[in-house]
């Protein structure tokens, strides 16, 4: 099966260089989505041997995944940060439940959440199926349920998870560790935005549902 890393970025010129080059040799395409950045960081994707898709101003990390879900060309989709805080010991890991046609989504398991926002999203999902961090930027999915999800809200946590078990998607996780990477100020704040956003849209899932076994 072909797979694709999918590496939403948005102004990470100093870090993408590094993360694509860490993918050489581990799937077979590797597609960073510039969302509008303006430090130079589709010259460095490229310059690191990825294929770059551009969006003209930033429309956020929800757009920038479809925009990969729906440009990659592969069988496996693997969603990586453009960080850098994630190492990538993991991906065969990931990746192996689906190719074996046991899961059509595996996530990575943070062992330590530190943020008490992100814990609170994670309970959310769970409410709904196994998810044990919704939080996490390092998945693979099955590019066909990928190109099927709407991925609204205002960052992934929950929402992917959630539109996954709602389709009838099989979840899986593996642990995976993190290395210390600087976070901008306000990532508690968007977390709570993105609380107050889930709640209808989990509601909004559960109506789906239940009209869809009618």
């Amino acid at each position: 099966m072909r797979t694709a890393a999918v590496i939403p970025a948005f102004n990470e010129a100093d870090r993408i260089g590094f993360v694509v080059a860490e993918l050489i040799g581990k799937v077979d395409a590797i597609l960073v989505v510039d969302d509008g950045s303006t430090d130079g960081t589709a010259e460095a994707a490229e310059a690191a041997g990825a294929i770059v898709v551009y969006h003209p101003t930033n429309q956020g990390y929800m757009a920038a995944l479809r925009t990969g879900f729906a440009s990659a060309d592969a069988d496996i989709l693997l969603t990586i940060d453009a960080d850098g805080e994630m190492p990538l010991e993991n991906i065969d890991a990931l990746m192996a439940p689906i190719r074996q046609g046991l899961a059509d989504m595996v996530q990575g398991h943070r062992q330590k959440i530190v943020r008490p926002s992100e814990r609170l999203l994670t309970w959310l999902a769970s409410l709904k199926g196994p998810v044990g961090d919704s939080g996490t930027g390092m998945r693979a999915i099955r590019t066909d349920l990928a190109r099927q999800l709407e991925l609204k809200g205002e960052c992934i946590c929950g929402v992917m998870a959630l539109e996954v078990l709602a389709k009838g998607g099989r979840i899986q996780e593996v642990p995976i560790s993190l290395r210390s990477v600087a976070k901008p100020r306000g990532v508690a704040w968007y977390h709570l935005k993105q609380i107050f956003h889930l709640l209808p849209w989990m509601f909004d899932l559960r109506i789906k549902r239940v009209a869809d076994d009618k």
